[in-house]
């Protein structure tokens, strides 16, 4: 019977994972098309609005505010070089603008999310961080949110679904290396040419050098 379970599961958990595909493709495709079609109007496209943001800590503790602090552990970066998954809203903008100067962030790809989760992915279990080593350490915790495997997660974290929270709140927080040919100033923000602050989809690229 557990064999028999246990290859109802795997069937499944495949059929999970060709319906996202699917849903993705499809959502690429309306993009690029939305866009040709703004072309060819003379129009200019607008993307849908951001709902979910990677957020980098690039900064220590040196001459931070007790409140600046505070922020940054609500935001579960504790350590420098830390980096979480944030749910756009009011009260979660106005807390990056109060922590700009200590961490980076931006919109991730699909791809940027997938290669995090698998390859720096742990989960918070019991105040434990568990490696993500096996589908059931998922389906154990978020199960019944109908979040079984590696896939669901990426899925419910990418999209921001409905259960976004519980699943984010399961993954411990990303321990990434510094990035790859260093940083360019840490102190100033990205938009004058240096690290902190919104860098839109060049996240990616950054994370890219540090995972």
């Amino acid at each position: 019977a557990d064999k028999k379970a246990a290859e109802a599961t795997r069937a499944d958990i495949f059929k999970r994972a060709e319906k996202y595909v699917a849903e993705y493709r499809a959502a690429e495709k309306e993009i690029i098309d939305l866009k040709r079609k703004a072309k060819m109007d003379g129009d200019l496209f607008m993307g849908a609005e951001t709902k979910l943001l990677l957020v980098v800590r690039i900064r220590g503790i040196n001459r931070m505010a007790p409140n600046t602090r505070k922020i940054l552990q609500l935001l579960r970066l504790r350590q420098i070089q830390n980096a979480t998954f944030l749910r756009v809203n009011k009260a979660t903008l106005n807390m990056l603008k109060r922590v700009e100067p200590y961490v980076t962030y931006g919109e991730p790809t699909l791809k940027t999310v997938r290669d995090l989760i698998y390859k720096r992915g742990y989960a918070k279990i019991n105040g434990q961080r568990i490696a993500l080593s096996d589908n059931k350490v998922i389906a154990d915790a978020l199960g019944e949110y109908n979040i079984i495997c590696m896939e669901d997660l990426i899925h419910e974290i990418f999209t921001v679904g409905p259960h976004f929270k519980e699943a984010n709140k399961f993954l411990w927080p990303f321990k990434l290396s510094s990035p790859l040919g260093g940083y360019k100033a840490k102190r100033k923000n990205f938009a004058e040419g240096g690290d902190a602050g919104n860098r839109d989809e060049y996240i990616n690229a950054l994370v890219r050098r540090m995972n």
